[in-house]
């Protein structure tokens, strides 16, 4: 009757230890309570798991029982041996016989040759017997400019005057070379001058004049001058 009356009391009157002791109170209940259920939790759980022990499961769950398993049936192919080859037979072939020629003259007995009848020396006269193979016709000469190689032999320069630098290369102190292609005739003249590989200012024109004035002597074909087709170098160079 007196914590009845001490809970009817004002919360100002209580005094601070009562709230304390009714605090502990209270977390020793909640704890008790929580004990006996994890008490509770603990037993069911070790009886289920006894109870998974007691039930004997199959081995394989999902197997098959025999009587439904599809029966699998395996072909063999049959395979025939092919037939063995026919055998020609073999035809013999007929032997040669040798037929002995009959003698003309049986009566009359066979000549004796000797080895010197047989083999007769033979006096022929030691002379030395020399076959000359007839040269062929000189062959033809060509009607024009032919190009130099093999039996066409080059030209030979004799006279080759220099050329003349023009005003503005030379201020421009230019030098190199200038190639031409021109032919060289049978009497040595060059003609037909084409520049191949010029220089700037006019010095391709100047090398083009100096090369027509240049003498050769003429190239030859089976020692014949012909017409050819010949690269003549024109350099110039300042001092």
């Amino acid at each position: 009757m007196a914590d009845r009356d001490a809970l009817k009391k004002p919360v100002e009157a209580r005094p601070q230890e009562d709230f304390a002791t009714a605090g502990l109170e209270t977390l020793a209940q909640e704890y008790e309570q929580d004990k006996k259920t994890m008490r509770i939790a603990v037993g069911i759980a070790v009886v289920f798991h006894v109870g998974l022990l007691l039930v004997t499961l199959p081995d394989n769950p999902f197997s098959i029982p025999d009587a439904e398993k599809p029966k699998v049936y395996v072909v063999q192919q049959v395979r025939f041996k092919p037939p063995p080859p026919e055998q020609k037979p073999e035809i013999p072939k007929p032997k040669a016989k040798k037929v002995p020629i009959p003698d003309p003259t049986p009566d009359e007995p066979e000549p004796i040759r000797l080895p010197e009848e047989l083999e007769p020396d033979l006096d022929l006269p030691e002379t030395d017997i020399i076959f000359d193979i007839p040269e062929g016709p000189p062959p033809d000469e060509p009607d024009g400019p032919i190009m130099v190689g093999g039996d066409v032999k080059a030209p030979i320069k004799e006279y080759a005057p220099p050329p003349q630098y023009t005003e503005i290369a030379r201020k421009a102190r230019i030098q190199g070379v200038v190639i031409v292609q021109a032919i060289v005739t049978k009497q040595g003249e060059v003609q037909d001058v084409k520049v191949l590989k010029g220089l700037p200012m006019g010095l391709d024109s100047a090398a083009a004049e100096a090369v027509k004035k240049w003498k050769f002597k003429p190239a030859t074909l089976n020692g014949k001058p012909v017409d050819v087709y010949y690269n003549l170098t024109v350099n110039f160079t300042l001092q």
